[in-house]
């Protein structure tokens, strides 16, 4: 499957402490996992964690969901120790919390080597730097760590999150400048299915990847919300086929809609079939 069509539209934390919910997991229809070993897991378990979670990683089962590890962050006790047991774990992806620089990234890249790293962006700087970080070159792709920016911010909640927009907008552009994979934040009500799908939509709209998830029950809103729609797909198909009318002809131009249709437009529309045929495949696997 092509990385850039693959679907990234729910990606759900799991703790990697607790056996219960990584066996469960395997049985949810989410694009990719982070398996936590930062936040979700206490102090006295952060070690157990670690065996614990390469082991369930080692059973497998979990089809074609891209498998993410969050770390402790290299500044703590234990982040030196999860960067070397990740780099023998059966993981697509290592993620860094808080990363500040692109220094951040050298430095769990000298532990884990050739495996590719995600950015948690989450703090001022973080955003400030967002450029530099995402042009890395081990970097493939960020997440937004709302709750911790909000924190740092001294913001109240906004419905809109105006007062987030500036972070989120910066790393939206540097994601999408380097061709990076970038989630938004999660969404804490886990029982608010409106309030969740207006930020999804909200999300969407802005260009996010997809959304990263705390609770199952979120993750069938999620899935909707950042695949195409069967009103987005027959659009792009009669572009396309109104396009490569016109150009086989020689004549005129492309309209659909009352709307005429270009290059771009024609990119975009074999982007969103790529993803919608993607989408089918992970479904039908």
């Amino acid at each position: 499957m092509d990385p850039r069509s693959r679907p990234y539209r729910s990606v759900l934390y799991i703790p990697g402490s607790k056996p219960r919910a990584l066996d469960k997991a395997r049985g949810l229809p989410v694009d990719a996992i982070i398996f936590d070993l930062e936040d979700a897991v206490s102090a006295d378990e952060k070690e157990n964690a670690r065996d614990t979670l390469k082991e369930a990683l080692a059973q497998g089962g979990y089809g074609q969901r891209i498998k993410i590890v969050r770390i402790n962050g290299l500044d703590t006790p234990w982040g030196h120790d999860d960067a070397r047991a990740v780099r023998e774990m059966d993981a697509d992806v290592v993620l860094l919390p808080k990363v500040g620089s692109p220094a951040d990234i050298d430095a769990l890249a000298a532990i884990t080597g050739d495996l590719p790293i995600w950015a948690m962006m989450e703090t001022p700087r973080g955003m400030l730097n967002a450029a530099a970080i995402a042009a890395h070159p081990v970097l493939t792709g960020m997440v937004m760590g709302t709750n911790d920016l909000a924190k740092e911010l001294q913001t109240r909640f906004r419905a809109d999150r105006l007062p987030m927009m500036a972070g989120l907008g910066l790393c939206l552009l540097a994601a999408k400048a380097e061709g990076l994979i970038i989630v938004d934040g999660v969404y804490n009500a886990f029982k608010d299915d409106e309030g969740l799908a207006a930020e999804c939509a909200q999300g969407r709209d802005m260009g996010f990847d997809g959304k990263t998830l705390i609770h199952p029950a979120q993750v069938d809103v999620a899935n909707a919300a950042f695949a195409p729609s069967a009103e987005e797909v027959d659009l792009a198909r009669r572009q396309i086929a109104a396009f490569e009318e016109v150009e086989a002809s020689g004549q005129g131009v492309a309209v659909v809609d009352g709307k005429i249709v270009e290059n771009l437009h024609v990119a975009t529309a074999r982007e969103t079939l790529a993803k919608a045929e993607a989408i089918e495949a992970l479904q039908a696997g």
